[in-house]
């Protein structure tokens, strides 16, 4: 589904990806995660060529990201991505948001275009709030607008970047089951989150990034149970104490 090759992205010297390689099959939920500045956010953008990478390869379905004659708009219609600051249009209604892109980039008419829109609206739970505006919604009514409206692209795959990090505790639980939801589907899902109890209880497998490396590719019980470097020891020790306070995991935070 998902391959990337010694992928290496540079910023002004410094190397924000440094050889990163890994596969993610079709169907697999794999959470992205490790300290802040360590890549993840660059290694997804790259992923649906939001950055264009300096080394390596990604393809996704076989299709080459790296390459000049792909058409990166039909690539990203193929792999949705939902940031943490939604990225909804906020003059256009809740519907709105979600017919555009699938009559401009799908070519789909405007009452297929609807028909589905309202469809994933009710998936998420949202159908009533379809002729409000983004502004009058709440942070985490606004990201499962933006969940949705991924969606309406029917993509193959599915990335998040931190998608709970500017939400309450209530409006990220909203956001969760969500994905939860989306994952007991079959969806293919890359995720960048520090909240482990969504890793723990969802992900099939985790990434640790640490300096622009890949450096733990684990199976999720294993990684969590076992995790072989001492960064990703020292990692999760502060982010489970973090949330739960005593160091345990918490599947429902």
């Amino acid at each position: 589904m998902i391959v990337l090759h010694e992928v290496r992205k540079t910023f002004g010297g410094f190397p924000a990806l440094a050889g990163c390689s890994a596969t993610i099959p079709a169907g697999a939920v794999v959470v992205l995660c490790g300290p802040s500045g360590s890549g993840k956010s660059t290694l997804l953008r790259c992923i649906n060529g939001l950055e264009t990478m300096d080394g390596g390869s990604i393809r996704v379905e076989g299709l080459a990201v790296e390459d000049p004659g792909t058409d990166l708009t039909r690539l990203r219609s193929r792999i949705g991505m939902v940031f943490q600051s939604f990225e909804l249009f906020p003059h256009r209604t809740v519907l709105e948001n979600l017919e555009l892109a699938q009559v401009a980039v799908l070519r789909r008419d405007r009452g297929a275009a609807r028909r589905r829109a309202l469809a994933l609206l009710d998936r998420v739970g949202l159908a009533d709030q379809a002729g409000k505006y983004p502004g009058a919604l709440s942070g985490g009514q606004q990201q499962r607008v933006a969940i949705a409206r991924a969606l309406a692209m029917d993509p193959v795959a599915m990335l998040f970047d931190e998608p709970t990090s500017a939400l309450d505790p209530e409006m990220t639980r909203e956001v969760l089951d969500v994905m939860v939801a989306l994952a007991e589907d079959g969806m293919t899902m890359l995720v960048v989150t520090h909240e482990m109890g969504f890793a723990r209880t969802v992900a099939d497998r985790v990434l640790f990034m640490d300096a622009g490396r890949i450096v733990e590719d684990r199976d999720t019980a294993a990684f969590f149970a076992r995790p072989e470097t001492p960064r990703a020891r020292e990692f999760l020790a502060k982010v489970l104490h973090h949330r739960d306070g005593d160091g345990s995991p918490n599947p429902r935070d």
